[in-house]
């Protein structure tokens, strides 16, 4: 399992434009044996992803700049970026916003306000089959 300290840390990118949100989720995430970076807008967001290269990236959908739905698609389009898992976590909680934002490719589709638990298992849920994707990749 990936919280405990002989897995190499996780790296998670949390772009959204909600500052105590970002913090209050780099204070969770870390001691869980993660390693967060984060951006406040799309623009920025782009470039810490394609810098970085995190294993997972947690993603708002209404932000300034650039929304969240077309830096999942910008991802997505990338060869860099592609398969990166991406879990939306947004207010959007409609099921015509869910379901465009699968349809776009995210991996994953977490309202606010969360449950940290439900959180973790999906990071880790998307996290397991990312590496299992990759395992039969290299076979």
């Amino acid at each position: 399992m990936l919280m405990n300290g002989d897995v190499k840390k996780a790296k998670i990118s949390v772009i959204d434009d909600e500052k105590d949100l970002v913090e209050a989720l780099k204070d969770f995430l870390e001691p869980r044996n993660f390693t967060v970076s984060f951006a406040y807008d799309g623009r920025s967001g782009l470039e810490i992803i394609r810098k970085e290269k995190p294993d997972v990236v947690l993603l708002d959908i209404a932000m300034p700049d650039i929304d969240g739905r077309d830096v999942l698609v910008e991802l997505k389009n990338n060869d860099d970026t592609k398969d990166i898992p991406v879990i939306m976590l947004t207010c959007k909680s409609a099921q015509v916003e869910i379901d465009y934002g699968m349809e776009l490719g995210a991996s994953a589709y977490i309202t606010k306000p969360y449950e940290s638990p439900h959180l973790l298992r999906q990071i880790a849920h998307v996290l397991d089959e990312k590496r299992s994707e990759d395992f039969k990749e290299k076979q």
